[in-house]
């Protein structure tokens, strides 16, 4: 089983939007825009990297979140079409999260932006899901020696604040998901934005960790082995998540869309290899060289 992961697209498209749209947090965004993010961040490396997913022998792929930078419905329009006719890979074989900033603001969320475009890629094979408003989490995929678990931590927050929370409802139906027969004997590979290791401080938690870290990791404690795979952070890193059985491996993915000198920063996609046992043989970044196009593998480094 190889499974491609990549994240943070902050595809950007304003067509049509008109003014009034940013009078709400879209104005610091609009700001943050306009003086970095739009210099930094290149919907033409989102599709180089689908391209080259489509060229390569991928079972399954999964994309953590932050598809949009703005939650508006051209971005996701946008994001929707990479994915469609770039990658070209049916809706059975990728699974989708929301990020932050696919919940940008309270309207994105009341539209329920983010399951009008993406709801075909979190349909889920056992009957567990719940609605959480931005649509029904978690989800299951059963693909040969994985079950890959779809949880969303996208939350709208206050302008500046970027932290997630997955909620009780969600928690609760992932213990019941993990107690599925067809889940137990399987490798869970848990799809999710917010990383679970939090920053050290609890400013830096509440501005951008996610909230209910612990509580997660608790639902977790009884697992033997694991894949969490995660964004947000826009660079590549591994890390172990200890459990009482085992330990659970946390690799994220940098920004499918960053410019940025530093290589396990600039954009990408990771690889994951899982053989038919369920077990972890091979973790690798694959990483964009602007100048040429062409991708050159890397080690994911460890935190």
């Amino acid at each position: 089983m190889r499974i491609a992961h990549f994240s943070d697209l902050h595809v950007l498209d304003w067509d049509g939007v008109g003014a009034g749209r940013f009078f709400n947090k879209r104005l610091t965004g609009w700001v943050n825009i306009r003086l970095k993010r739009g210099h930094i961040h290149r919907s033409q490396y989102v599709r180089a990297i689908a391209r080259e997913i489509r060229g390569r022998k991928i079972d399954h792929v999964v994309i953590t979140g932050d598809l949009t930078n703005l939650a508006l419905e051209p971005e996701f329009q946008l994001a929707h079409e990479i994915l469609e006719h770039e990658m070209g890979l049916g809706a059975d074989a990728i699974s989708i999260v929301p990020g932050n900033h696919d919940l940008y603001t309270q309207g994105a969320l009341r539209s329920r932006r983010f399951t009008t475009f993406f709801s075909k890629y979190t349909q889920c094979d056992i009957d567990i899901a719940v609605d959480i408003g931005t649509g029904h989490f978690p989800y299951v995929k059963l693909r040969g020696p994985v079950a890959v678990i779809g949880l969303s931590s996208a939350v709208p927050r206050p302008p500046l604040v970027a932290s997630g929370e997955l909620g009780m409802r969600q928690l609760d139906a992932l213990v019941r998901a993990l107690e599925h027969p067809e889940v137990r004997r399987r490798t869970p590979v848990f799809v999710l934005h917010h990383p679970v290791h939090n920053p050290p401080s609890k400013l830096k938690t509440y501005m951008g960790g996610l909230a209910d870290a612990d509580a997660f990791c608790e639902r977790l404690a009884d697992l033997s082995r694991g894949l969490l795979v995660h964004g947000h952070l826009h660079r590549r890193i591994q890390r172990i998540v200890p459990t009482r059985a085992g330990a659970i491996l946390a690799v994220g993915a940098t920004s499918a869309s960053l410019h940025h000198e530093d290589e396990h920063r600039m954009a990408g996609f990771n690889v994951y290899d899982i053989d038919d046992s369920g077990a972890i043989r091979n973790l690798e970044a694959h990483v964009l060289d602007p100048e040429t196009s062409t991708f050159h593998v890397e080690k994911i480094p460890e935190a």
